[in-house]
C-alpha cells in the first residue's frame, strides 16, 4: 500500500482529500500540529503526527500533497497576518524540504498548493503558461512556488495547484450563502470581475489526477473551464436558491470594510482556464457552474 503525506489535512480540501485518498487504497499520514483536535475531523484510519520525525525512516513516503497554509479570506490583511501568510506556506514548505533532503527515502512527487492569486488581477483568460501581475497575492505565490520547487533537487516530481474558488458545503459559498437565502446578496463593485472556480469533487479528483500523472509537473490550474464573472457567479447563486440577487455592495464600501483583501479578492480577479489538466486528459464532473451549484444545493 503507498503512503501519502498531508499538511493541511484539516482544513476543508484536506479532510475531503484524505477520505479520498483512502477510498482508492492510499494510506494516509496527517502531519498537524494538534492530533487530538485532528483526530475529531478527520477519518480513523488516517494516522496523525505533530513532527516529520515522528515517521517511521524505513516508510517510503510516495506522495506529498502539501496543503498548510493560513486562510486569505479571514479578514483585514494586517502586516502581521500577511507575514502569517508567508510562515504558513512557504515556511511549512521549506520545513518539509530539509526534512525530505536529509532522509534516505524521497517522495516521488510533491503537489503543493498555489494559488490563481498568482496571475494577478486581469481582463484576459490565462493558462498556466501566463505570467503575473505584480500584488501580494502574486508575491505569496511566487514564494511559495519557489519554495517547493526546491523539491526538484531530490528528484522529485513537483506540481503547483494554483486553486481557485472551491465551491463546496465549506468555504467561499458558504459564507455567501446566508446573504443569498435572505435575498441579500449579488454583485461585488462592478460584478465584472472574473470567479475561476471548481467544484470540490473535482478538486479533488484533478489531485489524485496529478499524483498518479507522471507527465504533469509545475504549475496547474485547478479550475473549472468555464470561469464567469462575479455578476453571472451571482446571479446564478440567487437562481439555484431561487432567490433574487440583486443587492450590489459598491467598491468603496468593499474597501472600507476589507482593506487590501477586499481590493485583491473580491474586486479583483482572474479568468483562468485549466489548459493542462485538459491536455493531460482530465475530465471535469462538474465543468459549468450551474450544473455544480445544482449538486451542491440540491
Amino acid at each position: 500500500m503507498a503512503t501519502i503525506l498531508v499538511t493541511g489535512g484539516t482544513g476543508f480540501i484536506g479532510r475531503n482529500l484524505c477520505q479520498r485518498a483512502l477510498d482508492t487504497g492510499w494510506q494516509v499520514i496527517v502531519l498537524t500540529r494538534n492530533s487530538k483536535a485532528a483526530a475529531k475531523k478527520l477519518p480513523p484510519a488516517v494516522q496523525l503526527i505533530e513532527r516529520l520525525s515522528d515517521l517511521n525512516p524505513d516508510l517510503a513516503i510516495e506522495a506529498v500533497v502539501n496543503l498548510a497554509g493560513q486562510p486569505l479570506a479571514e479578514g483585514r490583511w494586517t502586516e502581521a497576518r500577511k507575514q502569517n501568510f508567508i510562515d504558513s506556506r512557504v515556511g511549512t514548505t521549506t520545513d518539509l524540504y530539509t526534512f525530505f533532503s536529509a532522509r534516505d527515502l524521497k517522495p516521488s512527487v510533491l503537489i503543493s498548493g498555489s494559488a490563481i492569486g498568482y496571475y494577478g488581477p486581469g481582463e484576459h483568460s490565462v493558462d498556466e503558461s501566463a505570467t503575473g501581475t505584480d500584488c501580494f497575492s502574486h508575491r505569496l505565490c511566487s514564494d511559495w512556488e519557489a519554495s517547493a520547487a526546491k523539491f526538484e533537487k531530490l528528484g522529485c516530481r513537483v506540481c503547483y495547484l494554483r486553486t481557485g474558488i472551491v465551491l463546496g458545503d465549506e468555504g467561499a459559498l458558504a459564507k455567501m450563502l446566508p446573504a443569498f437565502k435572505l435575498a441579500l446578496g449579488g454583485p461585488m463593485g462592478t460584478g465584472e470581475q472574473w470567479m475561476s472556480w471548481v467544484h470540490i469533487e473535482d478538486m479533488l479528483s484533478l489531485i489524485m489526477h496529478c499524483v498518479d500523472n507522471k507527465n504533469l509537473s509545475g504549475p496547474v490550474n485547478a479550475t473549472a473551464p468555464n470561469p464567469a464573472t462575479n455578476r453571472q457567479f451571482s446571479k446564478a447563486l440567487g437562481a439555484a436558491l431561487k432567490r433574487p440577487a440583486i443587492f450590489t455592495m459598491p467598491a468603496p464600501v468593499v474597501k472600507l470594510l476589507f482593506g487590501e483583501m477586499g481590493e485583491e479578492l473580491l474586486l479583483q480577479g482572474q479568468s483562468v482556464v485549466p489548459k493542462k489538466l485538459k491536455d493531460s486528459g482530465f475530465e471535469f464532473q462538474y465543468p459549468n457552474l450551474d450544473l455544480a451549484l445544482t449538486d451542491l444545493l440540491g
